[in-house]
């Protein structure tokens, strides 16, 4: 998957001299929680910095309302408090190298662009979606998670054994659990008891089965 599949592309920005106290407003009418920070170089948009609303909570005292009437926060520009010349992506990259980036700057959205230009921004609440719809699974489906020895192209057993037993696969990633692999398959349809049945015999540790039963029709 890419950043284009899971971003927001009607994105709201702001420009670096606006109050605080405003782009605060801004947030919580329209429920968002990062701001892409524009200025004009070369004589054309650039995103220059990205203001969140840890930023705002950082830069203000405790218990200080900045959407309150005559607020000394008004003095305060969102220049001021933001993350200047944040990190980036694009909707071309893969979203694993996004989720990365923000654990590592410790971010909760990056800016995504082209050739420059602001298109869209990916947060880390997108990105939760995006992994969850991989193993989401829906009313006959089943999902199985299992020891994979190391160096092993657990690729091979699987084509074999869901084609013998006529089970289709939705999807598979294979990870790190500790220091060991693991597989996760979600799959549905043909023969599931025997399919697992020589999952057990294979050799390979089964960890977790879960089966998603259809509703009965009334």
């Amino acid at each position: 998957m890419i950043v284009s599949m899971w971003m927001t592309r009607d994105v709201l920005s702001i420009e670096r001299n606006m109050p605080v106290a405003q782009a605060a407003a801004l947030m919580k009418s329209r429920n968002i929680r990062n701001l892409p920070v524009l200025a004009i170089r070369d004589g054309t948009p650039k995103v220059v910095g990205l203001l969140s609303l840890t930023d705002l909570l950082r830069a203000l005292p405790a218990k200080f309302d900045p959407l309150a009437p005559d607020s000394h926060s008004a003095v305060l520009t969102a220049g001021d408090v933001m993350r200047h010349d944040p990190s980036t992506t694009t909707p071309e990259s893969p979203i694993e190298e996004a989720a990365a980036a923000m654990r590592r700057e410790k971010i909760g959205a990056l800016p995504v662009v082209r050739d420059g230009t602001l298109v869209g921004i990916i947060t880390e609440s997108d990105i939760f979606q995006a992994f969850a719809k991989i193993l989401e699974t829906a009313p006959g489906d089943a999902r199985v998670t299992f020891d994979v020895t190391v160096g092993e192209d657990i690729f091979v057993w699987l084509a074999d054994a869901t084609r013998r037993r006529g089970v289709r696969v939705n999807s598979f990633i294979v990870t790190e659990q500790g220091d060991r692999p693991v597989c996760v398959v979600r799959f549905r349809g043909g023969r599931m008891e025997m399919f697992l049945d020589d999952l057990w015999k294979s050799g390979h540790k089964v960890l977790n089965i879960l089966r998603i039963v259809s509703p009965r029709p009334r």
